[in-house]
């Protein structure tokens, strides 16, 4: 007995930890077989970067970078949504106006005489998003309607009703300073600096937590030096970011609410059931049935976030430009927050993604057209550039699929 106590503790010793160059071969093995993950992306911002900045020195600027913060949030908060939507494998084309509904309906709130308190009528705005997203998820889970007829229908009638909504009086503007400042207050220096060390902090606690947690099951884990290296990334990107912010007019409080809704629905999609069950499902419905999932109401409460995501991120833009008119979701609003999902990662064939994917494909969409419009660039270019930019996105999605099926990976 003593004999095997001494064979096998050995063995789980070396199960629960990897050197750096096994670490690092195995990724690349992983890589080979198609789980390239963020790397696309990643690659993509470089030669985004490379190329404007020397077609015009002013791309690379702190004014530009935090313009592009601003100008993202509203895309990337949408694209949260979408995300969620995507990975069980559907739709969602009433977004734009969706959002567009929740925003009228906020500002017509908060018009005086009788005007609302900002916090009532935003979360009344939201409430109403979640409603919408409620009866299109019901319509389509009960009589088995294809996702992209039920919410193309929906597109169309929430641009009637935000028609109806302002009626003839063409712009509205938002009478709430508190609501304005969504999307216009610019964080202190030293208030950045704070939000600096407490995400860098957060994230070393949580990568050693989890770190000493696989250790503890003894579960292979990534050594502790490929640890320490991610944490010191982060921070350089963190405080560098916040250095350029605090040259221009410092970080925007916008950038504050993505990064809490990228952190809280990260942890609803990876840490909790619900997020299980919608990659579950969007892998195999029928298996995830079988399984004892309630499909029905997951893919209704999936509705449910896309529409809430799209009334937040609605009011973040009419935030940005102060006011909500007839042309609120229009334009290639609802294009750009599904091909933000999809070139950031997101499967458009279900069961893949992230909500990371939001972030990063805004991010890219944002750098392009941010770049093209200090060369400007005519909007028929945007649109082509744009749609080439999906296009690439999608096959290699479709590329990376292929490969991890030849190697048995998920």
């Amino acid at each position: 007995m003593s004999e095997l106590q001494q064979t096998s503790a050995p063995t789980l010793a070396e199960k629960s930890s990897t050197s750096v160059g096994e670490y690092f071969r195995t990724y690349l093995s992983r890589v080979k077989q198609g789980d390239i993950g963020a790397l696309p992306i990643i690659l993509g911002l470089l030669v985004i970067a490379v190329i404007f900045q020397s077609l015009n020195e002013n791309y690379l600027t702190p004014r530009n970078f935090v313009n592009l913060i601003v100008q993202m949030a509203g895309i990337t908060t949408i694209a949260i949504g979408v995300v969620f939507v995507l990975l069980l494998g559907e739709i969602d084309l009433s977004i734009g106006y969706v959002s567009a509904v929740a925003a009228v309906f906020m500002t017509l709130r908060l018009r005086p005489p009788d005007g609302w308190h900002w916090l009532m009528a935003i979360g009344a705005a939201l409430l109403f998003a979640a409603i919408i997203g409620l009866i299109q998820g019901s319509i389509i889970t009960q009589f088995r309607l294809p996702s992209f007829v039920v919410t193309l229908a929906g597109l169309m009638v929430w641009n009637g009703v935000v028609l109806i909504l302002i009626g003839n009086g063409g712009t509205v503007i938002i009478q709430d300073n508190v609501v304005i400042g969504l999307a216009n207050h610019f964080l202190t220096a030293t208030q950045g600096w704070i939000l600096a060390i407490v995400i860098v902090v957060l994230y070393t606690l949580m990568l050693l937590n989890r770190w000493r947690s696989r250790q503890r099951r003894d579960i292979v884990t990534t050594p502790i030096a490929v640890v320490v290296a991610q944490i010191v990334i982060l921070a350089v990107i963190t405080f560098a970011a916040v250095y350029v912010a605090n040259l221009d007019r410092g970080v925007p409080f916008v950038g504050v609410i993505l990064l809490l809704l990228l952190v809280g629905f990260t942890f609803l999609a990876e840490r909790m059931k619900f997020g299980r069950y919608v990659y579950a499902i969007g892998g195999n419905a029928e298996s995830a049935r079988r399984a004892g999932i309630n499909v029905n109401r997951i893919r209704i409460a999936v509705f449910m976030i896309s529409a809430t995501m799209a009334g937040f991120g609605g009011i973040i833009l009419a935030s940005r430009l102060r006011s909500v008119d007839t042309a609120a979701g229009g334009g290639d609003l609802m294009l750009n927050s599904i091909a933000a999902a999809v070139i950031g990662g997101t499967s458009l064939f279900g069961g893949s993604g992230r909500v990371i994917s939001a972030f990063l494909g805004a991010l890219v969409i944002a750098s392009v057209q941010s770049g093209m419009g200090l060369l400007g660039l005519s909007s028929g270019v945007k649109f082509v550039v744009t749609g080439l930019v999906l296009l690439a996105a999608v096959l290699i999605d479709a590329i990376s699929r292929r490969g991890r099926a030849r190697s048995g990976i998920a």
